[in-house]
């Protein structure tokens, strides 16, 4: 099954904020055997944040949503939701009782509406401050902020998804190849290429900053027999070529 992400909030589209989840999101994934194939970025525009989770809807892929589902009023991601589901907005009764809990005698009816979701949905617990996120339909609705949002998405994965851990024979291994330039090592990425073709070759140039040095990251991701005879050929070669290169963590 293919999993997604959409990153909510116009902070991340103006550079207020830096968006971290997308590349935890692919550690987390990646630790679990799995991949992310697709990311969408969306502010808080609600025409285009309904759009956006319409056509999310309908790939039928296992997507995390992160960000706007809070009780502000630029938060629109739950209201958004059903709207694109065409759904009532209620509390939910879990909701309701993880807010009163935290909240106790300062529950307030403005704090209850961090738990109105689409009618239909579940809750996810958040260990962080106990307010849920909630799930509908493959959706993964968690807030914006890493201290709970990642947690939140780990207990989906190893709650929701154990039985997906793994599965897929696939692996992605590289090295760094120092001093190289990308045009130097073209007739080495060909045959590679055309002798594996069931694994994937990737290459990725650094541009050698005042006092550092160029390099190029080459690597290959598929099945793990087929990655690993593709890059003992690789590291061959380039040492064959006079590279100096090393094993990328």
């Amino acid at each position: 099954m293919a999993f997604g992400a959409i990153i909510i909030g116009d902070e991340i589209l103006s550079g207020r904020r830096e968006d971290k989840h997308r590349s935890k999101l692919t550690e987390m994934l990646l630790a679990r055997g799995l991949k992310l194939s697709w990311v969408r970025y969306v502010g808080d525009e609600p025409p285009r944040l309904i759009q956006t989770l319409k056509e999310s809807f309908a790939t039928g892929d296992i997507v995390f949503s992160f960000g706007g589902i809070g009780a502000t009023p630029d938060d629109h991601t739950r209201q958004c939701c059903g709207a694109a589901l065409g759904l009532a907005m209620a509390l939910h009764p879990d909701a309701e009782r993880e807010i009163r809990l935290r909240f106790g005698d300062e529950t307030t009816a403005h704090r209850l509406q961090m738990g109105v979701y689409p009618v239909g949905s579940e809750i996810i617990p958040n260990p962080y401050n106990q307010i849920p996120g909630f799930s509908i339909r493959q959706h993964f609705f968690v807030p914006g902020f890493p201290v709970m949002a990642w947690p939140m998405v780990e207990w989906v994965l190893d709650t929701r998804f154990a039985h997906l851990h793994h599965q897929e024979d696939y692996v992605e291994q590289a090295i760094t190849v120092w001093d190289a330039y990308e045009g130097k090592l073209i007739q080495l990425m060909e045959a590679i290429t055309a002798d594996f073709p069931d694994a994937t070759l990737f290459s990725l140039p650094t541009i050698a900053g005042e006092g550092g040095r160029r390099s190029v990251e080459l690597g290959m991701k598929g099945p793990q027999e087929r990655v690993s005879a593709a890059m003992t050929r690789i590291k061959r070669e380039v040492g064959a070529l006079g590279y100096e290169w090393q094993d990328k963590p």
